[in-house]
């Protein structure tokens, strides 16, 4: 058991004395339902927990559209609830010093052009060792590579048109994340503006069907160096983690569902 003290109320301004106190008594019903074998008294405490977290829900909504009503800036105060809900806050840089050709450095602009020519390099000795061996190294034309390695090629590749619905079942079956790229739109925001945006989402993404043609703006994408044991000074102690926009997410998986091979 963890005692809280009502300090701990103090960062959700939503809250009033009668949802703390509802809490408080939602918990002794718990070890109350922990350890009962009666079916009422079970039901009942699912039924308290779902009239709270009605209450609950209505006390933000209040919060925010009064912050909404006594803002001078609509569009920035929608921004910050937004922040607020998702959990999503501003990344601090904890990366202050790297050894770079063995001098330590603390300049943000050069420990971040050293780990891209880190990272960049591991990518092309990678691909220097798999494709070892084959004629493929000095290739430019993806054309030509393919049907120098295909024993077979496809005359046609015909991808079906999307439609509203079809957008919203890929959102709804992307995973609920705070994360985000440099949009700094997550896909649990995305999630929630929905019913908002699947009408110009699928006329786009129909554009880039029929054209077949893809941004060049969605393979743009986030990479930070995530550290994992050792040295931080030492570029070789870290890995890069991606973070991709979520609306290419979507294209991937249109072109995986709808495409057609003639």
């Amino acid at each position: 058991m963890i005692t809280k003290s009502q300090n701990s109320y103090k960062s959700k301004p939503w809250l009033t004395n009668g949802i703390i106190i509802s809490c408080a008594n939602k918990r002794k019903l718990y070890l109350t339902y922990r350890n009962s074998n009666d079916p009422n008294y079970n039901e009942y405490y699912k039924k308290y927990c779902q009239i709270l977290s009605t209450v609950i829900m209505a006390a933000k909504i209040l919060h925010y559209d009064k912050l909404l009503l006594q803002s001078n800036s609509e569009p920035k105060t929608i921004w910050n609830i937004v922040k607020t809900i998702t959990n999503n806050k501003n990344i601090i840089n904890t990366i202050s010093i790297m050894n770079i050709n063995d001098k330590l450095s603390s300049n943000p602009l050069t420990i971040a052009n050293a780990f891209n020519s880190y990272f960049s390099s591991l990518a092309e000795n990678l691909l220097i060792k798999n494709v070892s061996g084959k004629n493929i190294i000095n290739n430019n034309d993806p054309i030509t590579h393919l049907r120098q390695n295909l024993s077979q090629l496809s005359s046609s590749l015909k991808l079906n048109y999307t439609k509203m619905h079809g957008i919203g079942k890929i959102i709804n079956s992307l995973k609920c994340k705070g994360s985000y790229s440099y949009d700094e739109i997550s896909s649990k925001i995305l999630k929630i503006g929905a019913p908002y945006v699947l009408s110009p989402l699928t006329h786009i993404f129909n554009k880039i069907l029929s054209t077949g043609i893809f941004p060049e703006r969605l393979t743009f994408s986030e990479v930070r160096p995530l550290f994992k044991k050792g040295d931080i000074t030492e570029f070789s102690n870290y890995r890069p983690m991606s973070l991709l926009n979520s609306y290419s997410e979507i294209i991937e998986k249109l072109f995986i569902k709808d495409f057609i091979v003639t």
